[in-house]
C-alpha cells in the first residue's frame, strides 16, 4: 500500500476547504481533468464526482465516491478506474503546529489493479502522490498567501540599531 505524507504550510481547515470542493478535484489530483460532482453533496458519504483521465489521445471517464468522511480531518474515497478496477484512497489531515500534515494512503480494492499490484506499481503510485501532494500544497499555500519561506528557515528582523536578531 502506498502511504505518503506532506507538510502544507496552512491550517488544516484551509486544506479541507480545497478537498471539500468537488469542482476542484482536477486541480490537485494528478492525471485528472474536468472534475464535477454528479451525485450527492461532496464530500458527504456516497457523494460522487466524475472526471476524465487523459493518456495521450485516450480519454477515460472515471468516478470517485466518498466512502467515509470525518469533516475537517479525514476523507476516504473509492476511485473507479473502469477496467483497471477500484482503489481506496484515504486522506488524513493533522494539525502540525501552525501547519497541516497531510497523509495519503492508497491501495487497490478490486479488479485488475489489485491483481497487477507489485513493487513497480507501488513506485508509480508513490511518484503520483508526491506530485499530487505538491500540487495540493501549492494550491492551498497560494490561496492562503502570506509569508511562505521554505520550512526550517529563520527570518532575520532588523532591529533599530541595524543588528539582526533571529
Amino acid at each position: 500500500m502506498a502511504v505518503r505524507h506532506h507538510l502544507i504550510r496552512v491550517r488544516p481547515r484551509d486544506v479541507w476547504a480545497v478537498l471539500a470542493d468537488g469542482n476542484r478535484y482536477a486541480e490537485w489530483v494528478v492525471g485528472t481533468s474536468e472534475s464535477h460532482p454528479v451525485r450527492g453533496q461532496w464530500p458527504r458519504v456516497d457523494a460522487a464526482l466524475r472526471y476524465q483521465v487523459r493518456l495521450g489521445p485516450v480519454r477515460l471517464d472515471n468516478e470517485t465516491v466518498v466512502r467515509y468522511c470525518e469533516e475537517g480531518t479525514r476523507l476516504e474515497l473509492e476511485a473507479n478506474a473502469g477496467a483497471l478496477g477500484t482503489a481506496r484512497i484515504a486522506i488524513e489531515l493533522r494539525s502540525w503546529g501552525e501547519h497541516c500534515l497531510v497523509i495519503v494512503d492508497e491501495h487497490p480494492l478490486r479488479g485488475a489493479g489489485g491483481r497487477m499490484h507489485n513493487v513497480g506499481f507501488e513506485a508509480l503510485i508513490q511518484l503520483r502522490h508526491r506530485a499530487m501532494l505538491a500540487r495540493l500544497a501549492r494550491l492551498c499555500e497560494n490561496e492562503a498567501g502570506g509569508d511562505r519561506r521554505p520550512l526550517g528557515q529563520v527570518a532575520v528582523a532588523s532591529g533599530g540599531d541595524g543588528a539582526g536578531h533571529a
